[in-house]
């Protein structure tokens, strides 16, 4: 009755009235707007016209490059002020590189909060406390440790092929204290490269979730921040051998994405599947996620943060960041298109979950060859990485009886391979010697004439990080189920690790489930 009544009330004249005095009054005001508007930018335009006619028209002058003008001398004794001229005509643009390389650290950031929402959407609810802990502590402690080792590891000596370590970068030492341009740089390039070393830790969060004990991954985490991947970002990125070799990795498909990969199949390995995941004849039982708008939220927000990760990776405030961005705008696109069709031909029906990863291998796909790569070679990247995720996840799931929950494994180990390999395919020489000197750019690709000169050193660099990856972070797991135990037991699982690790849960006052396998169960129903 109250809505009938609103209703009735609106309709009356002293309403309408209202509404009719209120719009007169915002159409006079908007009215007087425009035109003060407009006398200012005609006021303006007469000010410029005659600004330019008292200066003269100069042909030589163009607007690409600032002009310094130097006042004649009035003697030879006094000389041109040429430290003033050079600070003036290059100190804005060291700014404006520190200024982006800030600013895509800042949206890389966030992609810790994709991170944490995909992760935590796609699998139950009972464990999304301990899933937002693990991706907070992923870049507490790693920021800490990058800091004081990892960087250091990562930027040591290009002399040192395999494994160094510079003093000046530990503790971050060098710019300590900044007060000059020379420091802040250092501290920009040291923050850009922090959040990346986090996303590689948080990867594997994800392939591990829901029966992973808190203290274990944390020591997981800290041993792959401070060690394990500063030595393979340091044979790419650092100087080391692949980079003399001639690797191109852009932003990081094998040297962030693969890494996590990787280690993510070590540990989710030796943790094994989630409780009920497979029965004793080896039939696969479905865990349903409980917050797929949630898990979408995660990938808009992840898609949002590449803009940071793959145009950032310029490090440089240049013109070619558009050309970047627009690569890995297509490549998003096209993956989710290619996981959708594929999904829909063999389940008959759209999959929200594959479209969503087929987004993220898209992504991930195009991390390597986004700046070697056109735009039309972009697409097909993205295209196929889209496909390959959604045949990876069911081959993990299904023939190797691995548990992902969220495809961790596939969309950044796999699709990380392909997207490194794709610049040995389809990289240009003419896109990629805009961002790098004569002497330090690939070779065409094999699809562009070139060869199969770039693809071998692709592939080389592919093997040996995830070799010393796998192996590695193997060893770091297997140590550590040995030791302090790397699963939580079947009462915990059961339970939930939000309870049972921090005695708490995510939404409190909402029904859960009293059977199944988002049920949770504590001891004393167990007993029973």
């Amino acid at each position: 009755m109250k809505s009938i009544s609103l209703v009735t009330h609106l309709k009356t004249d002293s309403f309408r009235w209202f509404i009719s005095a209120r719009l007169k009054k915002a159409t006079s005001y908007f009215l007087y707007l425009i035109i003060t508007l407009s006398l200012l930018l005609a006021t303006q335009s007469t000010q410029a016209q005659d600004s330019t006619a008292n200066e003269g028209s100069d042909s030589s002058t163009t607007l690409t490059e600032p002009t310094v003008v130097t006042p004649e001398p009035a003697n030879e004794a006094i000389e041109e002020p040429a430290p003033a001229t050079e600070e003036v005509a290059y100190l804005p643009q060291e700014v404006a590189d520190i200024m982006w390389l800030c600013l895509a650290a800042f949206l890389v950031f966030f992609m810790q909060a994709g991170f944490a929402m995909v992760e935590s959407g796609l699998t139950r609810a009972k464990n999304s406390v301990n899933i937002m802990m693990k991706n907070l502590l992923d870049f507490s402690f790693g920021a800490i440790l990058f800091w004081a080792v990892g960087y250091a590891i990562m930027y040591c000596s290009g002399d040192a092929n395999f494994l160094g370590f510079d003093t000046s970068f530990a503790f971050l030492s060098s710019a300590n204290s900044p007060t000059d341009n020379a420091g802040y740089s250092l501290s920009a390039g040291w923050l850009f490269q922090v959040v990346f070393a986090a996303t590689a830790a948080t990867i594997v969060s994800g392939a591990m979730a829901e029966r992973t004990k808190l203290i274990s991954y944390i020591m997981y985490s800290c041993i792959l921040s401070a060690i394990v991947y500063p030595i393979s970002g340091h044979w790419i990125w650092g100087g080391g051998w692949l980079a003399d070799m001639g690797i191109r990795d852009f932003a990081g498909s094998t040297v962030v994405h693969s890494v996590g990969g990787w280690a993510a199949l070590a540990g989710a390995i030796l943790v094994g599947p989630r409780l009920g995941k497979y029965s004793k004849s080896g039939k696969v039982n479905a865990i349903p996620a409980h917050n797929m708008p949630l898990a979408a939220l995660g990938v808009f927000i992840l898609w949002f943060g590449w803009y940071g990760f793959n145009p950032g990776s310029t490090l440089l405030a240049i013109g070619g960041i558009s050309h970047v961005a627009v690569t890995t705008t297509l490549a998003a696109a096209a993956g989710a298109i290619g996981a959708l069709i594929v999904s829909w031909i063999k389940f008959k029906k759209p999959d929200l979950s594959m479209t969503l990863n087929g987004t993220l291998a898209g992504l991930v796909g195009i991390t390597a060859p986004c700046a070697s790569v056109s735009a039309s070679s972009a697409v097909i990247i993205g295209f196929i990485a889209g496909i390959i995720v959604f045949f990876s996840c069911l081959f993990f799931e299904r023939t190797l009886k691995i548990d992902d929950p969220v495809g961790a494994i596939s969309v950044h180990g796999i699709c990380g391979a392909w997207g490194t390999l794709a610049v040995g395919l389809f990289g240009e020489r003419a896109i990629d010697i805009q961002y790098w000197d004569e002497s330090s750019t690939i070779q065409d690709g094999l699809f562009m004439g070139g060869g199969f000169g770039q693809t071998w050193i692709q592939l080389i660099g592919i093997v040996s990080v995830l070799v010393y990856t796998f192996i590695a972070m193997f060893i770091v797991f297997f140590i550590i189920k040995k030791t302090i135990g790397l699963r939580a037991s079947d009462a915990e699982q059961m339970e939930g690790m939000d309870l049972s690790e921090h005695g708490n849960i995510a939404y409190g006052g909402f029904l859960f489930e009293s059977t199944g396998p988002g049920a949770i169960i504590s001891d004393s129903e167990i007993e029973k």
